[in-house]
């Protein structure tokens, strides 16, 4: 097993275990959805020097820890699992990169993304989605999750997923091949 190079940032020692059973990577803990100017000075640090990767849990915390990064530390990798693939095998666990196989996690970091603060050519809009059938009707949100889930960006409403696409730079041909896609599975 070869070694990452960069630092990958979870929130728990549970992440860190389950990540280490599919790659050999250093992790950085954040203990939680809050940050403090140590830890984020620590990141900036290891950004400098190794890289990092955000690889937080699919949900509203860890959508939180990871705008916190990307607005304090400029040019993280981002790795993303959907929701279904952290969901706990106990009704009693909460949803997290800890429950995924190291399969999926293999995969996340396969499909790495780099935020830039650099506008792309030709940003997405809303107007693009709605032409997409991607808001505005009763398959919208479903149509994001997988258009998500293929690009490897996550999920997110109508405006997110306007701005993930923009951020992540997406082009209009990984756009397009991921919509075909979408209704080839719905009309299958």
């Amino acid at each position: 097993m070869s070694k990452i190079k960069e630092v990958i940032v979870v929130e728990g020692k549970d992440d860190t275990k389950q990540i280490h059973k599919a790659v050999d990577a250093d992790t950085y803990e954040t203990n939680g959805s809050a940050l403090s100017n140590a830890d984020l000075a620590r990141l900036r640090k290891l950004q400098a020097s190794r890289g990092l990767i955000v690889f937080t849990d699919p949900d509203f915390n860890g959508e939180r820890l990871r705008k916190m990064i990307s607005a304090a530390v400029p040019g993280v990798k981002h790795a993303f699992i959907r929701r279904d693939q952290g969901v706990p095998d106990e009704a009693h666990g909460s949803l997290g990169v800890e429950h995924a196989t190291p399969a999926t996690i293999k995969a996340a970091l396969a499909h790495l993304y780099t935020q830039t603060s650099e506008p792309p050519e030709d940003p997405f809009t809303i107007r693009d989605l709605q032409a997409a059938c991607l808001t505005g009707n009763s398959h919208a949100r479903h149509r994001r999750e997988r258009l998500g889930a293929i690009l490897g960006i996550g999920y997110g409403n109508g405006k997110q997923l306007v701005h993930r696409l923009n951020m992540f730079q997406i082009t209009p041909a990984q756009f397009t091949q991921a919509m075909t896609k979408i209704r080839q599975e719905e009309n299958g």
